[in-house]
């Protein structure tokens, strides 16, 4: 019985990530919507209070470079997801987010498209490249890298996820949308398929086949629960992946624990147009 609940357990590890990765988009959703009912000053006040989880995820990294242990593999994915879950809070309050606050045109180019989107998200991208490539310096040559990958996982899938609904999927939700960035709708475009789509899934199932190969090879408790940690987490992506064309319905993961809105957003024309562009 201790074996079955003991930090060295493969399966509490996978159990673990699949709680993080629903607790934690779930409480910074759920914060976003409250702030969104508030109103005047509220998005900036949840970013400032959020700080310490900034911090205690930077400290945390730190902390576990040369620690090899279960323990420290654990700490350094919570630590990751602490400094992303306060980059992602800053970006879905508004706060850090990009230049650009203005829908795209309906009849916009793709290049003109593809500049404007950018516009929408350049300071939330250009934070996060500075804190992977900080990460990446800060965890040369350290025995405990278990933060730095996941941290790139999250990175390298959101990317991917971003370029999907730019380019097109079936399925696209707005509904947890702030209102910060009730603009950001009519950027995505509905689509039967794109051509990203299949290497993005192509690319998450290599990852995540070579980190549960890891995992399973791995001797030491330490790597057998960062690599289970990761493998996790790269499935957690790539089911995240299908959900913008496997017609589930997802969001009701979080649906049920959000306030009401206090007042709709404001309509956007133009907002999903089916993309007649292609690649």
């Amino acid at each position: 019985m201790t074996d079955l609940w003991s930090m060295t357990n493969p399966w509490i590890a996978a159990l673990s990530a699949l709680f993080l990765w629903w607790f934690s988009t779930g409480i910074i959703l759920w914060r976003v919507r409250r702030a969104d009912n508030q109103g005047h000053d509220a998005h900036l006040w949840s970013v400032l209070l959020g700080l310490p989880l900034l911090l205690g995820g930077v400290v945390g990294l730190n902390e576990t470079l040369t620690d090899t242990s279960p323990q420290g593999a654990y700490l350094a994915f919570l630590s990751a997801l602490a400094v992303w879950g306060w980059v992602e809070l800053a970006f879905l309050s508004g706060i850090i987010a990009g230049p650009n606050t203005k829908p795209c045109p309906p009849d916009a180019p793709l290049s003109d498209r593809f500049l404007r989107a950018i516009g929408t998200i350049l300071w939330h991208e250009i934070l996060l490249i500075t804190l992977l490539c900080a990460l990446v310096i800060l965890s040369h040559d350290a025995p405990n890298i278990f933060g730095l990958w996941t941290f790139a996982i999250l990175f390298f899938a959101r990317i991917s996820a971003k370029l999907n609904l730019f380019f097109g999927v079936p399925r696209i939700h707005t509904e947890f949308l702030p209102r910060p960035l009730a603009h950001l709708a009519s950027h995505f475009r509905r689509a039967p398929m794109n051509a990203v789509f299949p290497v993005s899934i192509t690319a998450l199932s290599y990852a995540s086949y070579c980190f549960t190969e890891r995992a399973l090879t791995a001797a030491p408790p330490g790597a057998l629960i960062g690599f289970t940690l990761l493998s996790a987490l790269t499935l957690l992506a790539l089911l995240e992946h299908w959900f913008m064309v496997i017609p589930l319905p997802d969001q009701k993961l979080w649906r049920w624990m959000l306030p009401e809105r206090k007042s709709p957003l404001p309509s956007r024309p133009a907002t999903l147009k089916e993309n007649t562009h292609g690649l």
